[in-house]
């Protein structure tokens, strides 16, 4: 079997597992830390990852893909420090995180200029390491697609085009921007089957998300345990309809958790006690069993669809 990189090397692709196509080690404000560091306790972000990981792990969770990237302030010395001493296996990220402007240093620079950097990102390592990444991340929310945004998706996929790992977005499904994303992106040659159109869970609409589906994209039924954007029943029986209609194997889960986030003061995160790495083993699983979705089905959009994703090469 092929192999995939990950921030502790690279694994062959069979060893993957129950994978979380779409989470977080942290999320941070770019610059914050370094410009007021007594913010930043290293020592104790690093234990409480240390426990979040290792507990994911407990429940059976054995890969997850970090998808953070410039715009998130990764760190990927921290992550690969945590996934040593938590044993989860971690695949992380290049690309950009941006709903509309750009960061100065791009505005004048080009699109292939970007893509230099993310094929760097895969092809050398991330942040002077030799911890490469093994996909690709660009978000469209619901300001559409700017300037900015499309400037990156345009990067993300000359990239892909020239290290053949996938495509993983962000993106605001009640406005359907996940077809904007496949327009520009198959404008660029990118062959859609290589592609997960991310938080598609944050919709009940099955019209837009088979038509998603048909394009040739997997879509990412994540954000479980966000349950202001859409409670977990209602996400278990939108993914039970698209199981029903077929749809299995086009289908990866996740939450778009994380240990640790600044966007926010850290006692707001009790608003969200079921945000966590947990909430798909220890709750949706059951509750998609209870709705009717086969044992396969789940073994499908979280082992089998995973692997598949890693595994293929260029452009298919």
């Amino acid at each position: 079997m092929p192999t995939v990189n990950t921030v502790t090397g690279p694994v062959d692709v069979a060893a993957l597992g129950f994978t979380l196509m779409h989470e977080h080690v942290y999320v941070l404000t770019e610059g914050v830390n370094a410009n007021f560091p007594h913010l930043w306790d290293r020592d104790a972000r690093m234990k409480q990852a240390v426990a979040d990981l290792s507990e994911a792990k407990a429940h059976g969770v054995s890969t997850m893909v970090d998808l953070t990237v410039l715009g998130l302030g990764r760190d990927v010395a921290f992550v690969r420090e945590a996934a040593r001493q938590s044993g989860m296996q971690i695949i992380a990220a290049t690309g950009l995180y941006t709903y509309d402007e750009l960061p100065r240093y791009f505005e004048v620079r080009d699109i292939d200029h970007m893509a230099d950097l993310f094929v760097r990102d895969i092809e050398v390592g991330i942040q002077g390491t030799d911890a490469k990444a093994a996909i690709l991340k660009c978000a469209t929310d619901e300001k559409g697609v700017t300037p900015g945004v499309e400037k990156v998706l345009r990067a993300v996929a000359r990239a892909h085009r020239r290290t053949g790992v996938p495509i993983s977005t962000h993106t605001h499904a009640a406005s359907e921007q996940g077809l904007n994303q496949q327009r520009i992106l198959a404008e660029e040659g990118v062959d859609l089957r290589r592609v997960v159109i991310g938080h598609s869970g944050d919709t009940e609409d099955i019209t837009y998300l088979e038509k998603l589906i048909a394009a040739g994209s997997y879509i990412g039924m994540d954000r479980f345990g966000l349950h202001q954007f859409m409670p977990t029943e209602r996400r278990v029986a939108t993914i039970a309809t698209l199981c029903e209609r077929g749809h299995a194997g086009h289908i990866v889960l996740s939450h778009d958790a994380m240990c640790y986030i600044d966007w926010f003061p850290e006692e707001m995160r009790a608003q969200f006690p079921d945000f966590n790495y947990l909430h798909i083993p220890d709750v949706a699983v059951p509750a998609l069993r209870a709705a009717g979705v086969s044992d396969e089905h789940i073994r499908v959009m979280t082992i089998d669809n995973p692997r598949t994703i890693f595994a293929t090469r260029g452009a298919y």
